[in-house]
């Protein structure tokens, strides 16, 4: 039974052993991995830890193993909201901690793996996020360094961290054809990232279960705004050769808005003739006129999550490695054809 938290008290193991409702003891098992505890015990105290924001002490970590109070972060990139909120939430969990970030983006210039292994004798523990370095590599740092993943394929003895996609992807396709829509195309490159297949694949179940719904391959094209001139090419040359694309799953939100702003500028109605949706629910697509349909993801609590879960993995836990799966929500505006009223986000 958990139990009001007194915002003024500091939070401490003892204020989440009585917000789980069990033993400090116990707390102290489940993230120090001291010995295995049940799955809805290790559920329930997680749960505090997440509700009280509590950053574990390091006092559990390994007296034998050096430290340099310092993490590692892996990103592909730190342009767009969806990165520096999940930095945010990573670097303020690991400075609660007394840890500092050193943070590698893997861009297509980098020689990856080196820029990777530069860094892994400075570090305590290294979190790798999405596809910005090979699986082969990662099974590498594993077996010298404390590891997360985030956002991508699960490895097996690694810990990850990762969002729901599959069912709230699913779910926003359903939406557009329950609104009448039956000609989708998914835009984005399944294959280039862990989150963005999921979206694909849930996009796919939808389409599958529905009947007279057009199943058309997807738009591949990259995740950032200014791929939204070659959506709107590659929709004129579907169209020209005879379908009338009625709606538009986008990977994410950046895409989507780069798309219906284009679409505005080609005469083009949303949603009148063409609905759009997205995911992410970055702040513009609440600002845009239609507000964006889309999914709500926690980015900066996978990055929190991510610091947390490798606070576990440095201070010894090796048991119980398994993703973490953080809740996704369906946000409806107006691009989809819902009625929405523009003011309502201003309270």
């Amino acid at each position: 039974m958990s139990l009001e938290h007194d915002d003024a008290r500091p939070v401490t193991i003892y204020t989440v052993a009585e917000h789980a409702g069990v033993s400090i003891a116990t707390v102290s098992r489940v993230l120090n991995g001291s010995t295995p505890a049940s799955a809805r015990t290790r559920q329930r105290v997680l749960r505090a830890v997440e509700e009280l924001e509590y950053v574990p002490l390091r006092a559990g970590r390994p007296v034998d193993r050096p430290t340099h109070e310092t993490l590692g972060l892996v990103l592909p990139g730190l342009r767009g909201p969806y990165y520096s909120e999940l930095l945010s939430g990573f670097e303020s969990t690991a400075a609660a901690d007394g840890q500092s970030t050193v943070v590698v983006v893997c861009d297509a210039s980098k020689d990856k793996d080196a820029a990777v292994r530069k860094i892994l004798g400075r570090i305590d523990g290294i979190v790798i996020g999405n596809d910005t370095i090979s699986d082969a590599m990662v099974r590498q740092v594993v077996r010298s360094t404390p590891t997360v993943l985030v956002a991508r394929d699960a490895i097996e003895g690694c810990d990850a961290v990762q969002v729901e996609n599959f069912i709230s992807s699913a779910e926003l396709t359903r939406h557009l054809l329950d609104h009448g829509r039956r000609a989708l195309v998914f835009v984005g490159d399944p294959e280039g990232s862990h989150d963005i297949s999921e979206r694909y694949r849930g996009f796919q179940h939808a389409l599958a279960r529905r009947r007279g719904a057009q199943v058309a391959p997807p738009v591949r094209v990259g995740y950032e705004e200014i791929h939204g001139r070659a959506v709107l090419g590659a929709i004129e040359a579907v169209e020209a050769a005879g379908t009338t694309i009625d709606g538009l799953v986008c990977a994410n939100d950046e895409l989507a808005l780069a798309t219906m702003v284009l679409l505005a500028r080609a005469g083009r109605s949303v949603p009148g003739e063409i609905a759009v949706v997205g995911f992410d629910d970055i702040m513009t697509s609440r600002y845009l006129a239609p507000g964006l349909t889309t999914v709500q993801q926690p980015m900066r609590e996978l990055g929190r999550w991510a610091a947390i879960r490798l606070h576990e993995r440095i201070a010894g836990r090796t048991f119980d490695v398994h993703p973490q799966v953080l809740p996704t929500r369906l946000v409806l505006r107006g691009s989809c054809g819902c009625d929405w009223d523009e003011t309502a986000f201003l309270g």
